[in-house]
């Protein structure tokens, strides 16, 4: 079944070779370790696309029009994110062997990232997908106003643009399957809260495993390390997360009325500023994490 004709919104505005990787000014990130785990978790997470879409394609496999934007458009542009995050740390970290603990994610990681993770139905799932794309879009725009480092400043705003439009076609794509499953508002808004609320990130958490292997020879992984980056991370958030952002692209899939949405917006900010900062900035969704990228 096809929910609609294909719309395209404009092509990618730019391409890995357009990023001026040899202007990136090392001095300025070379010490940050917690930027290195950061953007090298977010590399292997969005280079990891394909398992991504090939869950999502399986799962609206007679849908023709949705099919045919995934595998030709958003695999495409995710991968290229991937490309672009795994040349820039290469470049700023050259004695890191990216190689090395990428195989190591992807063969833990690639054993629970399964079509039975997503949602029950097919609006549903478009909905949940909304919440990915507000997840990265939301966490590269944070990347890019922070960054003091030119080049990443850049890279980082060119994802978060191609992530808002993906957005965009989720939250088409779940209107039209909307009108045909007829989902309850509170069956949305759980999916929504499930779906941002997931307990365990294991895509954050096996790449955080796999860098810190490679980065650490003969030093035992523990918990504990994990935990601490995750902290380190969440500092991120408490003052510069724009969750005004985030909380307007969330509530859009609940269709609350411009006043109901007015009205619960400072709240739903305050309440999203607590959870950040009690639950350590995890934002799983299956197949991608608020704080490791994708």
């Amino acid at each position: 079944m096809s929910v609609g004709s294909a719309v395209y919104e404009g092509g990618p505005s730019w391409s890995v070779d357009d990023i001026p990787y040899h202007a990136l000014a090392t001095d300025r990130v070379r010490d940050d370790r917690r930027l290195f785990h950061i953007l090298t978790s977010a590399s292997f997470i969005e280079i990891t696309s394909d398992l991504y879409t090939r869950n999502l394609v399986e799962f609206f496999q007679d849908d023709r029009e949705i099919v045919e934007w995934l595998e030709s458009r958003w695999e495409r542009e995710e991968l290229q994110h991937g490309a672009a995050l795994k040349r820039y740390v290469q470049t700023a970290w050259p004695d890191f062997d990216w190689d090395a603990a990428y195989k190591i994610f992807f063969a833990e990681y690639s054993q629970c990232c399964t079509v039975e993770q997503l949602a029950g139905t097919r609006a549903l799932e478009m909905a949940a997908r909304c919440v990915v794309e507000t997840g990265t879009a939301t966490f590269y725009r944070m990347m890019s106003d922070l960054s003091h480092e030119p080049v990443l400043k850049r890279l980082a705003a060119e994802i978060s643009a191609d992530e808002v439009r993906h957005y965009k076609h989720f939250y088409r794509y779940f209107q039209r399957y909307r009108a045909v499953e007829q989902p309850s508002r509170v069956a949305v808004l759980r999916t929504l809260l499930n779906r941002a609320a997931e307990v365990e990130a294991e895509d954050a958490f096996y790449a955080f495993k796999a860098v810190f292997a490679v980065s650490n020879p003969g030093v035992e992984f523990q918990k504990r390390d994990y935990a601490a980056y995750r902290d380190g991370a969440v500092q991120l958030t408490k003052s510069h997360f724009p969750h005004g952002m985030a909380v307007k692209m969330l509530l859009k899939p609940l269709g609350l009325s411009p006043m109901v949405g007015r009205a619960m917006l400072p709240a739903i900010t305050s309440a999203m500023r607590l959870f950040l900062s009690s639950w350590g900035g995890r934002t799983t969704t299956k197949g991608r994490s608020f704080l490791s990228g994708a």
